[in-house]
């Protein structure tokens, strides 16, 4: 597809008459960022009646507004467009090559859209990033779109990583079903595991129609196993605070293994503890994918050189804020 900038005007009708100008260029160009349509009006991109005007001028019935604005910012929202959408994408990079990108993804951010139009789901500030950079041009039929190797739950916050050409994308996924890359979490959980280090293991079965998943003993037709490796870091109020690697990558894995547990997660609403969350005001589980380590076995090809690489973050809000003055050994 190949986008284009041309000049659209529109006469105003009776039915517009009396809107602001600002309203009604986000109406007639929807995927256009508001700061974006502020700046268009300053010099003068928009203009009524062939001069320039402010953001709150009423319309009214008759006037000609002229709109010299990239062809695509005119197009319906749909999933595959929401980059455009987003003039300051915001991101947190942790790192970045020529082939990926680490982003810590905050509690709350959609890796992907979840059905419903989504302007700030993870993977479409991904692409306003690179395609505001110029890394990016959709408008290549041709063109790669970049694209999330993990995700990680809405509510869980951490280290996402995206790959900016379809050969990365290609070895990371392998890598990752191989076992090449290790993921550490942070969990905040109520009371104290024993043994203070070890291995949750087991099976997990999803209810699709829930989004919820259940732990068991035993396999049952539809579960998967799963394993996590978990330590303790530190006490203090009630809660301890472990460092947990995924060996198995399962929908909700360390959220349901630890409840399972007898430990829920802090915050975590649909496998914890209303009441004992309550006391602590934590709307969002305490879990924070907050190391990457890139542990290949095997041959990586043009990412040999991430080998043995190890990407960590240097703060994560809930360990500051209920695990004042303790010096955690990560």
């Amino acid at each position: 597809m190949i986008y284009s900038m041309s000049m659209k005007e529109f006469v105003i009708g009776k039915n517009d008459a009396g809107q602001r100008l600002d309203r009604f260029i986000a109406k007639m160009a929807p995927l256009l960022p508001s700061s974006l349509t502020q700046k268009y009006i300053r010099i003068k991109r928009v203009k009524v009646g062939g001069k320039g005007a402010k953001r709150d001028y009423k319309l009214a019935a008759g006037d000609v507004v002229q709109m010299y604005i990239n062809d695509e910012f005119f197009e319906a929202p749909k999933d595959e467009n929401a980059y455009l959408s987003i003039f300051s994408p915001g991101l947190d990079i942790v790192y970045e090559d020529d082939n990926i990108l680490l982003v810590n993804k905050e509690a709350g951010v959609l890796c992907h859209s979840d059905g419903a139009f989504d302007y700030g789901s993870l993977i479409a500030r991904v692409q306003a990033y690179l395609y505001q950079r110029g890394e990016w041009d959709p408008r290549d039929e041709n063109a790669f779109t970049p694209a999330l190797c993990n995700r990680i739950d809405r509510n869980t916050s951490g280290i996402v990583i995206a790959a900016k050409n379809a050969e990365s994308l290609r070895i990371i996924n392998e890598k990752i079903k191989q076992r090449e890359i290790d993921k550490y979490y942070l969990a905040a959980v109520h009371g104290t595991p024993e043994p203070q280090s070890g291995t949750l293991e087991g099976f997990i079965f999803k209810d699709s129609v829930k989004n919820q998943v259940y732990v068991t003993a035993e396999s049952r037709p539809g579960s998967k196993p799963a394993a996590t490796q978990y330590r303790l870091l530190a006490e203090q109020d009630g809660l301890s605070l472990l460092e947990c690697k995924l060996i198995t990558g399962r929908t909700h894995q360390i959220r349901a293994q630890l409840a399972a547990a007898g430990h829920p997660l802090l915050g975590d609403g649909k496998y914890g503890s209303e009441k004992l969350n309550k006391p602590y005001g934590e709307h969002y589980q305490a879990l924070c994918s907050y190391k990457t380590v890139f542990a290949f076995t095997t041959d990586a090809g043009p990412l040999e050189y991430l080998r043995d690489k190890s990407f960590v973050l240097g703060s994560v809000g809930f360990v500051r804020k209920f695990f004042t003055f303790i010096d955690i050994e990560l």
